[in-house]
């Protein structure tokens, strides 16, 4: 099982490495070049968006990570989930405080 394993993986690895060898080549062969200005903001947009989707993989590689290391460690135990509402419960009606009387009525 080990050996297809790694078959797999170098065929994996060998299709990436084609498709990268022949996107190169197409931009090298096909590059035209073009006496241009690029603005300060748009290249402050490019960073942006770079950030984006750095900040976007590294936390799906986070979180990917951790699902990994779960698998590994086995199963927990289940916690019985907790109701969640959008809003609590009103409180009962206390009359002592209604009419300021109460022992935590405001002065």
């Amino acid at each position: 099982m080990k050996r297809e394993y790694k078959r797999s993986w170098i065929k994996g690895l060998s299709v990436v490495l084609r498709f990268l060898y022949f996107q190169t080549a197409f931009f090298v062969l096909f590059t035209r070049y073009a006496h241009a200005y690029i603005d300060p903001s748009a290249v402050t947009y490019m960073i942006q968006a770079v950030a984006a989707v750095a900040i976007a993989g590294g936390a799906a590689l986070t979180v990917l990570r951790h699902k990994i290391s779960a698998l590994f460690r086995g199963k927990k135990q289940k916690t019985p989930h907790r109701r969640i509402t959008l809003f609590e419960e009103p409180a009962p009606y206390d009359a002592d405080f209604a009419d300021g009387k109460g022992e935590n009525a405001c002065s």
